[in-house]
Parts: C-alpha cells; structure tokens; sequence
C-alpha cells in the first residue's frame, strides 16, 4: 500500500489548578495536542524550514497609506474596487478568452492575495465561491471585505478556463490540463501559452496564492487542503484557513501550487466537492478558509476561528474494486471506517445472484468517494486516509448519525444568504384568493401538472 502517515492535533485544556485558591488566575491559552505520524526525515524538514523564516515586512507599514496598485497595466486607487479584463491569450486575431479579475485595493498597506478558480472548467465551486467574495454582500461598507477596512490587496479570478466553462469540460480545446502546464511558454502550446500568461501576469506579483478546485468527474471530495508544509508561507495559511484535513503535498509537476511555491509564494490548494456541481457545502467552506486566512494575515479585521482538530496527513491510499460491475458503496465523503469493515458490494446485473463485497484495507477517513457506479477491476471507489493515532478526538468530531466528518464552515447561514439591505414593500388592498395559509387547490388552473415535486428539487442537488 506503500508509506502511510498521518498526524492528529487536537485541542486541549490545561489543569485549573487548586480550586480552594482565592487568588484571580490568568486565563490559560488553549495547547494543541499533538499525536504526530508523519515520517521523522519530512518532519525535521519542516521543522528546519519554519525556524529558519523571517515573516517580518517592513513595508506592510499598517499605519501609513497604501499606494496604488498596478495590475495589466492598469492602477487601483486605495480604498477602491475594480474589475479588469485580463485576456488568457496575447493575441490580434481570433478569441483572446478575456476573464474577469476583481481587484480589492486596502486602505492601508498589506500583502497581496490572489483567489484563483476555474482552472479546470467543469469545476464550479470555485468559480461560484471567488465569484460571491466580489458581491457587495462582502464589500460593501462594513462588509468583510470593504476595501476601506482592508489592509492589502485581494484579486479574485473565477474563471481561468473560459471555454473550459463554456462547454463544461475540464480541459483546454487542445486537450491539455492547465494545472500540469506550469510554469509554461511564450512558444508552446496553446495551454501552456496560457499558463505562463497566468503564472505572469496574475500570480507572480503575489504574496499568497489560493487555489480552489474540486474532485474531477466520478468523484466527490471531502473539504480539504493540500500545501508543501515544508514552505512557511503556505504552511502558514494551510493552517489559517481553519479546517480539520490538510495534506503535505509539493503538487504535481506542472501544477500551479508547484510554480507558485518555486517563485516563493505561499499557496495551498482547496479541494471540495465535484465536478459540474455547485455544492453549497463546498462553497461555503471554502469562503468561510479564505476569510480565515484574510483574517490571520491582518488583511481584514477579526479573528480567525480554528477547528477543534487537525489531521496533517503525508500519505494515503486509493481503495480499488477487484471485481467488475455496479458498485453499492456504504461511504461517503468523511466517513470514518475501520479495518477491515464493508464499505461497498459490487453486483453484475448480468449475474445477479453474485456480490463481491470492498473492504477497507485501514482505519481511516475517506477524503474522496467515487459517485460513478460502474466500476472494472481496478478503479478507484475511495481515497482513504489512514489514522491510528487521535481516533478518539477524531470520533468527537463526527457526525452521530452519519460517521462522517464535520468540517469546520460547513453549518450555520451562509454569509451571503443573510438578509443585507432587505426593502420592504408594502401592497394595498383586501386577499382574493382565499384564506392565506389555505392549501393549494388542485383544481386551480396551475395545478399539479405545473407544480415542481420536492423530489426533482432534492435530485438537483
């Protein structure tokens, strides 16, 4: 199965000392406790790395003004908001696939932090989540986002695969994946013309890259984010985003979180959710992080929250069907297994009376599920995380009826949903139609051949 490592952190309170004492005691800041698997050689790597940086910036100055800021060719006066469009080719001839960038200009000085999604066109969370934060629910005044309480700079970019999106596909026209494309070429092929574009117009004069993506087609991810711990800058804002999974990863050759760590960026990848779907879930976690991490950066003002745990993970594995067939999986994304337990049965309707059952090959968390039914020997149906250390805290943060893992962000009202500059209008005049809280006639002339059934709406989600 090869290296399996993970790591726990998880809260937890200091004695309160002699009660009989009448003396005042100073309130105790909570410890994280740590139950650390990950090999002892990456470990001290970490460890060295974080030691060894200096996080001071002297010209984040909070107390003066902040300057304009420059982005393609165009200035940004502080304290103001403006969305530019920033076309993906260079081009005289033929569609330069022009995208949209919001630029969020602090007040005062600060770092600058680019929100990238779309990089893979058939995956909306991240488009939907970059696209909400440029929504004056978030910057209008006294909103988190009014650029007049900021101190720094956010460029938020929805979509960086425009035909991508357009046709709902995960690949550039010419076949290729953006995010194994990187660092790019001026000469190269139409992907890699692109990325180089973005890793040099977008992403070089960053200070902090965050990266939204979801599981390609077939697979639901559970929240999660990926960051080369080894790199403090991005350990940094893995951490500040304020979830319970996060897995030390360099990135794939060719990737933007590789490119961008090598310019000496700090960028964490999100993952959550699938492909050509929305998940509110998803989205919401994923705004709920990147306000965490404009908080931990001083950019916006407050607190950032932290979860109860943290599971650093540097290795995992892929539960493969052996058999062919539909396949009946018992798990979902965060389910918390067992060695040894059924997770799922495979049938051949063409052989109905037989079953092959899936057995968890470890104690672990599920961070992806496939959501395609058919399988042939040899495809994936789960990506587990293994875990033998911190299972109780773990436990503590499942949910009771379902075993699954509760993110950090996932409950309460989105932001953005919260009644924010609500008119009332008032309509004179006497109710007609019948009693208000009367049932709806069937007989009326849009009945129920027009009504739309509570079960389509629970099936599109």
């Amino acid at each position: 199965m090869g290296k399996l490592s993970a790591k726990v952190e998880g809260v937890s309170v200091s004695d309160g000392g002699d009660k009989k004492s009448s003396k005042p005691r100073s309130k105790k800041s909570r410890k994280m406790k740590v139950s650390n698997q990950i090999p002892a050689k990456r470990r001290r790597e970490i460890e060295r790395a974080l030691d060894a940086h200096d996080p001071s910036r002297p010209e984040w100055d909070r107390m003066s003004g902040a300057k304009q800021h420059r982005f393609f060719g165009k200035r940004i006066k502080p304290g103001s908001i403006r969305q530019i469009e920033f076309p993906l080719l260079d081009v005289n001839l033929g569609d330069a696939w022009p995208t949209p960038v919001t630029i969020i200009h602090g007040h005062r000085p600060g770092p600058t932090i680019t929100i990238t999604g779309g990089v893979h066109g058939d995956e909306m969370v991240g488009q939907v989540a970059a696209s909400l934060l440029s929504q004056k629910v978030f910057t209008g005044p006294g909103r988190p986002l009014d650029p007049e309480l900021m101190a720094g700079t956010v460029r938020l970019a929805p979509v960086l695969n425009p035909p991508g999106l357009t046709r709902q596909m995960r690949y550039f026209p010419d076949g290729r994946d953006l995010n194994r494309e990187f660092p790019g070429s001026e000469s190269g092929s139409t992907t890699s013309r692109v990325a180089f574009r973005i890793l040099h117009e977008l992403i070089s004069g960053s200070d902090f890259l965050i990266d939204l993506h979801t599981a390609a087609k077939g697979r639901d991810n559970l929240p999660q984010v990926r960051a080369d711990l080894a790199h403090p800058a991005s350990n940094r804002i893995a951490r500040a985003f304020g979830i319970e999974v996060i897995l030390d990863s360099k990135g794939p050759k060719g990737s933007m979180r590789r490119s961008s760590v090598d310019l000496g960026i700090g960028t964490l990848t999100y993952e959550g959710g699938g492909a050509n779907l929305a998940d509110h879930e998803a989205v919401q976690i994923a705004v709920h992080g990147i306000l965490n991490v404009l908080r931990s950066l001083h950019v916006i003002p407050g607190n950032a929250s932290r979860p109860k745990f943290r599971l650093l993970a540097s290795g995992s594995t892929w539960v493969r069907a052996d058999e062919g067939g539909l396949v009946d999986l018992f798990v979902g994304r965060g389910s918390f297994v067992d060695e040894g337990e059924t997770i799922g049965r495979i049938v051949d309707p063409q052989q109905p009376s037989e079953s092959a059952d899936i057995i968890s090959p470890a104690r672990g968390i599920f961070i992806c599920t496939a959501n395609n039914p058919i399988v042939t020997p040899g495809t994936p149906v789960g990506h587990l995380l293994p875990v033998s250390k911190g299972v109780r805290l773990i436990r503590k943060g499942l949910d009771k009826k379902t075993n699954r893992l509760i993110i950090s962000g996932s409950k309460g009202e989105p932001i953005w949903r919260e009644e924010y500059e609500v008119e009332e209008i008032m309509i004179e005049g006497e109710w007609s139609g019948g009693a208000v809280d009367a049932e709806w006639q069937a007989g009326w002339s849009n009945s129920n051949k027009q009504m739309v059934e509570a079960a389509e709406e629970e099936d599109a989600d």
